[in-house]
């Protein structure tokens, strides 16, 4: 009996502890959203997800660390918002911007901190290699065929296309719609398709 007992709050304390840094995470996350990373403190992100600063840093190390982790969850809903089936230009394009509408600004603050924070690399890096596998991915089959010169070509060329700095210039700089946005990058896409069909 006691052994079960034991057993039970065991169980209870490791699920509370990992409510609590599932907590802390989305308190990070949610001012990384909004703040500049060099900007975001462990005082802030405690206060908010209802903690103290120690049970961070006991958890996370610090905000490096609390970043790494943080990574593994933001990739994974970037996954499932862009998630669409494969060679259906409309709804990767539309999943795509859905992403960027959320996560772009973001992304581009911490792009342009990069060469000033090293800690930035190695999750930037990792955002880059997921961002070319969901194009290798998701047109996959309008790849599908080509030399490998051709098809490398072509995929340099899609990940360019549909990367967050393209939809930085469009919907910051240009000051386009999200639909306008769209038009742009599915005409785009179909023209370097099309372009690599006729160069095969």
């Amino acid at each position: 009996m006691k052994a079960a007992t034991r057993s039970y709050h065991q169980g209870a304390r490791a699920e509370s502890a990992e409510a609590t840094g599932r907590r802390i995470i989305e308190a990070f996350l949610a001012r990384l959203m909004d703040q500049w990373f060099d900007e975001i403190t462990l005082d802030r992100v405690a206060e908010d997800a209802g903690v103290t600063v120690q049970t961070v840093v006991r958890r996370f190390g610090g905000k490096e660390g609390l970043l790494a982790s943080a990574v593994t969850i933001f990739a994974e809903r970037v996954r499932a918002q862009r998630a669409a089936p494969p060679g259906d230009i409309d709804r990767l394009v539309e999943n795509l911007l859905a992403d960027y509408e959320n996560t772009g600004d973001a992304v581009m603050r911490l792009l342009a901190l990069e060469q000033r924070h090293p800690t930035l690399e190695p999750v930037l890096e990792l955002g880059r290699g997921e961002h070319r596998q969901w194009v290798s991915s998701g047109f996959a089959a309008l790849l599908r065929g080509l030399e490998p010169p051709v098809r490398q070509r072509a995929l340099d060329a899609l990940v360019i296309v549909t990367d967050v700095y393209t939809w930085k210039l469009l919907r910051r700089d240009l000051g386009r719609s999200v639909r306008e946005t769209s038009a742009t990058l599915k005409n785009l896409i179909q023209a370097i398709i099309a372009q690599t069909s006729t160069t095969q």
